[in-house]
């Protein structure tokens, strides 16, 4: 999963094998509890969402750095 950020759009794009999705930032927070939960209440996924979690988390902490 890659995780960018359009600072002129005020987006993130979720980027992986099966899904290209673009929501404004402000629901950024949203999307990081959804994907934790899942993980979470699956476990029978098996990791399924391991990669989504930490690469949002990587983000998470990428934009807190970057915007203070």
């Amino acid at each position: 999963m890659i995780v960018t950020y359009d600072a002129r759009a005020r987006t993130f794009t979720m980027q992986g094998q099966f899904l290209i999705s673009t929501y404004p930032i402000e629901d950024f927070p949203k999307w990081l509890e959804f994907y934790r939960g899942m993980k979470a209440d699956y476990p029978k996924a098996k990791g399924a969402y391991d990669a989504t979690v930490a690469a949002l988390e990587a983000f998470a902490k990428e934009m807190a750095a970057t915007l203070g």
